[in-house]
């Protein structure tokens, strides 16, 4: 796996519609982690894949009545059996953040990466999702060199009003020496 033309090589590209151009000069210095899963908790679907090429059916569950008119997308999501699947080239903008502000520049979809991970606030990842996000940010900090460490951050830290995501089980000692 490597990176071409601001997408991962190798794997599974679907081109999400929620996407748009980056501001002019935006920086790319910043990996977003997030959690999610359709419906809450359930796994082993494609729920997740049809929400962010908007082609979800709202009526398959009642919780998905809240996702109407919503247009999110991430640049990458990692699957529990640790397949990685790409939405958006890592030079598009991809909605991922919503409002949020992190070191005092807001927006931070216009200069960040996006990567959900399968599971909830609430529960662990495992050492296959673990294993992708690691070779996943490894690639993505030797191509975006602004991308440091200490800008590698979870949802609740660029939203803390509204996000609790990735939540409290994610183990960020895991980012040790990749970045």
């Amino acid at each position: 796996m490597e990176i071409k033309n601001h997408r991962l090589t190798n794997i599974n590209f679907l081109r999400s519609p929620n996407f748009n151009e980056r501001p002019e000069g935006a920086l790319i210095n910043m990996i977003i982690i997030h959690s999610i899963s359709l419906p809450l908790g359930e796994y082993e679907n494609d729920n997740v894949e049809r929400f962010f090429l908007n082609k979800l059916d709202k009526s398959l569950h009642t919780s998905f009545k809240e996702l109407n008119n919503l247009k999110v997308s991430s640049h990458l999501y990692i699957k529990r059996n640790g397949e990685i699947i790409q939405f958006v080239p890592f030079d598009r903008r991809a909605w991922h953040a919503g409002e949020s502000s992190f070191r005092g520049q807001d927006n931070c979809n216009d200069n960040s990466i996006g990567i959900e991970l399968e599971g909830t606030d609430n529960s662990e990842f495992n050492h296959h999702q673990y294993d992708s996000l690691k070779k996943a940010i490894k690639l993505l900090t030797s191509t975006y060199s602004e991308i440091s460490i200490d800008r590698i951050v979870g949802h609740s830290d660029v939203a803390p009003n509204r996000k609790t995501d990735p939540g409290q089980l994610f183990d960020w000692g895991i980012l040790k020496g990749i970045a």
